[in-house]
């Protein structure tokens, strides 16, 4: 496969800018069943998540809730579309209050042939700034996928959690964390849509949100890292037990079945 028909995009940037204020705090500290409010001083890691936030217009939405192919990123036209990894360094903590500024660019897009059908890698880069010093580096990977079936069952895991956390994610939670990063990707909370239009099981867990909970994990136990990656191994389904789990700090997300739906180390 050639990655000829999206060089045009390799090094597009857009700029957004905005303000850290502590409405969406209080909310994620209602999604984590926290009583921080983080209504002043440090925003916890990953919560950066909740600013910057897509404003596309109404009418400029396609039929999966996602803004219209070939805007800032490329236009690829296979229907799925998945966050499936990042990698984040953490320069400065981020205070309510910040005027922040992320740039984000486009770094590669890869074609590949995997088991199940084509599939297009989009790496993007942030900088984002606090009162225009330097405070997190984050790559993200985006991967697009066809209209495969579920995937395949994997082994259960054979690592050994030292720490242990269930949590249930229902179609509660997670029409929760789409209200709170204003996400509107319809395999989130539209199960007729995840089941007939991209034959899913059900509504799937966004992997920002197993991120999120991840990193919650981490912290409650060692604090803030200085860096953090992940990477989405097979999705999860809303009314599917997982675990989140730790030894040290590597850290992964099992579901009911006890494969892993994500990995991730706190650095």
């Amino acid at each position: 496969m050639s990655d000829a028909p999206y060089t045009a995009w390799v090094g597009r940037s857009e700029t957004r800018r905005d303000v850290i204020t502590s409405a969406p705090l209080r909310g994620l500290s209602a999604l984590l069943d926290r009583d921080e409010a983080w209504e002043s001083g440090e925003i916890p890691p990953l919560a950066h998540w909740l600013y910057f936030l897509p404003t596309t217009r109404q009418s400029e939405l396609g039929e999966d809730g996602h803004p219209r192919r070939g805007g800032f990123l490329p236009p690829i036209e296979l229907p799925r579309r998945m966050w499936a990894a990042g990698r984040l360094t953490f320069h400065a903590p981020l205070r309510v209050g910040d005027a922040v500024e992320r740039v984000s660019t486009i770094k590669s897009v890869t074609e590949k042939a995997g088991a199940s059908g084509p599939l297009v890698f989009v790496t993007l880069t942030h900088a984002v700034r606090a009162n225009g010093a330097l405070a997190i580096e984050e790559d993200q990977d985006i991967v697009y996928r066809g209209e495969s079936g579920a995937a395949r069952a994997g082994p259960p895991s054979s690592r050994v959690a030292e720490r242990e956390r269930v949590f249930a994610p229902d179609s509660t939670l997670l029409f929760r964390y789409s209200a709170l990063t204003f996400n509107a990707h319809r395999i989130h909370y539209d199960a007729e849509y995840a089941r007939t239009r991209e034959n899913y099981p059900g509504l799937v867990v966004q992997g920002p949100l197993i991120a999120t909970l991840l990193m919650d994990h981490h912290v409650s136990a060692h604090g803030a890292p200085r860096g953090f990656s992940f990477r989405a191994e097979r999705p999860l389904f809303a009314g599917d037990a997982a675990k989140l789990c730790a030894d040290g700090c590597a850290l992964w997300c099992a579901n009911a079945a006890g494969e892993t739906v994500m990995s991730a180390e706190a650095l």
